[in-house]
């Protein structure tokens, strides 16, 4: 037993003495997979501080005993408890005693990182003297917290700007990127990156002897924080926030600039600054509605397990979705065929995959390896051997049924058919199917690499072990999957049509694309809906509006009524509703004087709840809480408003039908009201 720990009965913490008078205290909260701080491991460690200090080793390392990863911050759950609770000031601020008590601790302490170190973890690592990361691939260190609305409480704002300088400390704090331990090192985070299993041993040694950072990593963490450097520095970084995410719609970045800015006194005044700003930021609708988004993805992330039995992937159309698709599957380790009419089209998708992977597989000597697991196939032999077939062809039912009566003969007995279609029903594509059981839809969205959504299409003759397997598979190639009703449009583009198609109408009656495109962005959106159009492609946005508006009773905009002329499909062409240069929309300027109608972020938006309320009503998802998941991951809808659904109930779903019937009055019944408006799920909370 370590002096003066006798009787301390450890629940989360172990500790180890070394012949060398260092002491290791591994972090294993009980219960639990993942390492996260719940305020009674913090309780327990503080403790176990104050008895430390009563006979102090010769150093301490703290490290994870878990096998996943280092620590992964706070406990969300409980912190979205505390909020509703209102005591979140108390919780941060024994966050940052307990850390300030490890910054003040009469030996040297090492955090030797090994995984995953985010939030939390990070912070308590920067109040330690020292840092060493493992080398392994796995090891990323970061602090999110502004992904869910606030910023680093536990001392973290205050401390990294203070070791690495202010650019590095703000690149990371004001997008939540996460880095590796060469990139940590390399900003003076980490101090050692050593092979994993030196980890401990190596901790030890700087434990012992300490070291001394390099002197311009040692002015630079000076010079950028003192009190001109940061009146000069803060304004800058403002602009550059400014470019990326609205004041009112994000506050947290805003916030961290200014506390930083305006910081002054002793670390506990520091503390007492952040503090306060964040339990401000705790309590805005953005920050609820964000940690909201945060448990959505989780939900989506556990729908998956591991038993999908696929290993080998063949993907039918080598376009742009199909070869993307077959790309991302490679790149997420499955052996991939992809096969087309003509060589021609593979080529075109294995040149652009070879894109995907010098961008993902940053180690060269890999590189090669992961191009290898995907093959091209004209002649569609790798359908025989295939567990998973997806098909992504042209958006035609009757070229559909021509390929799997062609492909479903050859493939294995337990292997899945699956279609990508955007809008099909279900039950028009599985007509002569030998084993509908077995068939399903698995909609990926455009660009593969970027959207993080897979819509799993059910059918009613689909075996329930099809949906786990898709769903298990979407987990493996890092896809967030949402099971949905095989109705037309599914979930994600029956919500979204109604508003791409309004702003189509809105701009054949004269209104500039750039004004309808800045009302939806200033509302939240990622992109505005003209842009949006040309991104997908005025043929694709054809074909989903001839499949969509009958079942909708929507009149479809001339600009959608039809294929479009030949090189004027949009960005892919360089030209559309607007001209893209370089992949940018060349959006012509707004007259100074120019105002946009008072009514057209409604005649935007509205349709889009409508239809989500419609969604809801209809059963293509089983609960609002996955159809908010999929609209968020799936369009890029307003996050910090934190879905359609909870949009609805915060802004109040009587007020919004009255602005509803008003243009349904004033352009017709395109606006009427959508069964569903008195769903008991779209009341207020509380």
């Amino acid at each position: 037993m370590i002096a003066g720990l006798d009787g301390l009965r450890l629940q989360h913490w172990k500790l180890e003495q070394r012949d060398d008078g260092v002491v290791v205290l591994s972090f294993d909260r009980a219960g639990t997979s993942v390492n996260t701080f719940a305020q009674e491991v913090l309780i327990e460690l503080d403790g176990l501080l104050e008895r430390l200090v009563l006979d102090p080793p010769k150093g301490l390392v703290i490290r994870s005993a878990k096998t996943s990863g280092f620590i992964a911050g706070a406990d969300i759950r409980e912190f979205a408890e505390f909020d509703a609770r209102g005591n979140v000031n108390d919780a941060i601020r024994r966050g940052q005693q307990v850390f300030q008590r490890i910054a003040e601790l009469p030996f040297r302490t090492v955090a030797a990182i090994h995984g995953f170190c985010m939030g939390g973890g990070t912070e308590l690592s920067l109040a330690c003297s020292y840092r060493v990361a493992s080398s392994d691939a796995s090891t990323r260190i970061g602090l999110p917290e502004v992904k869910l609305g606030i910023f680093p409480g536990w001392g973290g704002s205050v401390r990294l700007p203070r070791l690495v300088g202010a650019p590095a400390a703000f690149d990371m704090m004001l997008t939540g990127r996460s880095l590796s331990a060469s990139a940590a090192r390399a900003i003076g985070l980490v101090d050692r990156v050593v092979d994993p299993a030196s980890l401990v041993e190596e901790a030890a040694k700087l434990a012992l002897r300490g070291t001394q950072r390099p002197f311009k990593q040692r002015f630079m963490a000076w010079a950028t924080n003192t009190w001109p450097a940061r009146q000069l520095l803060a304004p800058m970084l403002v602009k550059q926030v400014a470019r990326k995410a609205r004041k009112d719609h994000y506050p947290a970045p805003y916030a961290l600039i200014a506390s930083w800015q305006r910081a002054s006194g002793g670390m506990q005044s520091l503390l007492a600054s952040e503090r306060k700003a964040v339990v401000k930021l705790s309590s805005t609708p953005t920050a609820r509605n964000l940690i909201r988004v945060f448990f959505l993805q989780e939900r989506l992330k556990s729908a998956g397990g591991k038993d999908h039995g696929i290993k080998h992937v063949h993907v039918v159309g080598a376009g742009v979705m199909g070869g993307d698709i077959a790309a991302w599957s490679a790149y997420r380790g499955f052996e991939v065929t992809l096969s087309d009419r003509e060589q021609r089209f593979i080529d075109t998708a294995l040149t652009r995959s070879a894109e995907l992977f010098n961008k993902k597989v940053k180690d060269e000597g890999k590189r090669a390896a992961v191009a290898a697991r995907l093959k091209g196939d004209l002649s569609g032999d790798g359908a025989a051997q295939a567990d998973l077939v997806i098909e992504a062809i042209i958006e035609k039912p009757e070229a559909k049924r021509e390929l799997y009566a062609a492909v479903e003969p050859r493939m294995k007995p337990g292997a899945l058919l699956t279609t990508n279609t955007s809008s099909i029903p279900l039950t028009e594509l599985r007509e002569h199917i030998a084993r509908p059981a077995q068939f399903a839809g698995l909609h990926y969205f455009n660009p593969v690499a970027l959207m993080p959504l897979v819509e799993i299409i059910h059918h009613d003759a689909m075996a329930p072990e099809t949906g786990q397997r898709l769903a298990a598979f979407c987990k493996a190639i890092d896809k967030l999957p949402v099971p949905v009703a095989g109705t037309p449009g599914f979930l994600v583009n029956r919500v979204l049509f109604p508003y791409m198609l309004e702003a189509a109408t809105a701009f054949a009656e004269g209104i500039p694309g750039a004004a309808i495109d800045k009302a939806a962005v200033k509302f939240g959106m990622p992109m505005g809906p003209i842009e949006l159009i040309d991104t997908v492609g005025l043929d694709v946005a054809a074909g989903v509006g001839a499949e969509l508006a009958p079942f909708l009773g929507l009149p479809i905009p001339a600009a959608l009524s039809a294929p479009p002329e030949a090189g004027k499909r949009g960005k892919k062409d360089g030209q559309g509703l607007y001209k893209w240069v370089e992949g940018r929309a060349q959006k012509p300027e707004l007259p100074k004087d120019y105002k946009a109608p008072d009514d057209l972020e409604d005649r935007l938006i509205l349709p889009l709840l409508n239809e989500a309320v419609a969604c809801l009503h209809d059963g293509v998802v089983t609960d609002a809480d996955l159809l908010d998941a999929g609209v968020i991951f799936g369009t890029g809808f307003a996050p910090f408003r934190g879905g359609p659904i909870q949009y609805i109930r915060e802004a109040g779903a009587g007020a919004l039908l009255e602005r509803l019937k008003a243009l349904q009055a004033k352009y017709g019944d395109r606006f009427a009201p959508r069964e569903g408006w008195t769903n008991p799920a779209l009341a207020k909370a509380g």
